[in-house]
């Protein structure tokens, strides 16, 4: 019997039970259109991830003190004194991998504007952090060296700062707010970005001149802190190292002293949250694929009713000449029908989940193609898979039993 024939037999079968294949088809359906949807959700994270990343500086490098222990009490990184603008001038001249670098002092408090006040953070920068953090001047300027070096009361303000203090519209260059009893002038507005992958926002900002946060509002001389910037994303492991060099032999550190500073990069950030994304896409994927085994449970049971019936049928067409192999094949076909076509609706019904997702929930999606050929193959296999025992029984049936089985 050749293949045109089985798959016309197979048709005319599926064909006089349609509510039965389509309830078939169902788990299968469900199955692709699942893993589908959830490994769009997961894909759509991990690149909404990358991208934020990007915005705030994907090749950006953060050093910090270490946390030390003093009488058997571990003490917070915030009071530690071990930075220096010194070593942040070291870092400048020397680090060849660095291209940009700024050191960083920030304090918490009220600005004020007239009535109005709203608590955020103050940071104390110089220009190349802008660079850094991948931030820009909207409207105004960014303060000089010169503002640097006499420590001027001048500072940039974020949207979500000028939304909160000048909620009558007012343009805030020239203004002056107050931060903590100190007058700042505002000389220039940061480019708004948003909130980031972690839920902060990022237009919560004041920015000054890090000598003047020094001198003026916190009163030290040591840095809480120091940024810079990579040549490239993949030269951030050896700028790492050039600087972890740097400070030790500025902090005078022996080879058997730790480490009095922490260095960390976005491209650990990065890493840590991609393979958080990357296993919660996998354990969403091994969920929606309990659907399809469903399905393919479905599927067997589907096809062993199926033999039940036809039994006879299998008898007549044995003694007619039909070999246990062209039966085999007849029921594998029907069983591969009925999972590639769940397979196509699903596939159409995992493009519309994920959609709907994405426009209903707001959450970000990203369909790759592997995803879907990968969600195809599967139930393809599952047809198979669970179809071949079926089969396999009808085509050993004894032809003789079949003829007679009521």
């Amino acid at each position: 019997m050749n293949l045109t024939n089985l798959f016309r037999i197979a048709l005319r079968a599926l064909n006089n039970n349609k509510t039965r294949a389509l309830l078939t088809m169902l788990g299968i359906i469900i199955g692709v259109a699942s893993v589908i949807t959830m490994l769009a959700i997961g894909q759509g994270s991990k690149k909404s991830i990358q991208r934020q990343i990007s915005e705030m500086g994907s090749n950006m490098i953060m050093i910090h003190p270490a946390r030390e222990m003093q009488g058997g009490v571990r003490q917070s990184a915030e009071n530690m004194q071990t930075l220096k603008v010194e070593d942040f001038e070291a870092i400048r001249n020397k680090a060849k991998y660095v291209t940009a670098t700024s050191p960083s002092v920030n304090s918490s408090g009220q600005a004020i504007f007239g009535a109005n006040n709203y608590p955020t953070s103050i940071y104390g920068i110089n220009q190349d952090y802008l660079e850094i953090r991948k931030l820009s001047v909207q409207d105004g300027n960014i303060f000089s060296d010169q503002d640097i070096k006499t420590a001027a009361k001048v500072c940039l303000v974020g949207k979500t700062v000028i939304d909160n203090l000048f909620k009558n519209g007012e343009n805030p260059i020239g203004k002056t707010i107050r931060f903590d009893k100190i007058p700042f002038t505002i000389i220039g507005v940061l480019t708004p970005k948003g909130y980031n992958s972690m839920g902060m926002d990022q237009d919560d900002m004041i920015l000054a001149p890090y000598t003047t946060i020094q001198k003026r509002v916190l009163a030290i001389t040591h840095l809480q802190g120091i940024y810079a910037s990579a040549i490239s994303e993949d030269q951030t492991e050896e700028a790492t190292e050039e600087i972890s060099e740097i400070l030790r032999t500025n902090h005078k550190l022996k080879e058997t002293d730790d480490d009095d500073f922490e260095i960390r990069s976005q491209q650990e950030l990065s890493t840590m949250l991609n393979s958080t994304t990357d296993l919660m896409t996998v354990l969403l994927a091994c969920i929606a694929g309990i659907s399809l085994l469903v399905g393919g449970i479905g599927i067997m049971n589907i096809m062993y009713v199926s033999v039940t019936e036809r039994i006879r049928e299998i008898g007549l067409r044995m003694s007619i000449g039909a070999k246990g192999r062209d039966i085999l094949a007849q029921f594998l076909i029907e069983a591969i029908l009925i999972s590639i076509t769940g397979g196509i609706i699903g596939v159409l019904f995992g493009f519309v989940s994920s959609y709907a997702v994405k426009v209903i929930a707001g959450w970000p999606i990203y369909i790759q193609v592997w995803s879907v050929i990968l969600s195809f193959a599967v139930c393809t296999v599952t047809g198979v898979f669970f179809g071949w025992y079926p089969a396999k029984k009808a085509a050993n049936l004894d032809p003789i039993e079949a003829i007679r089985y009521e």
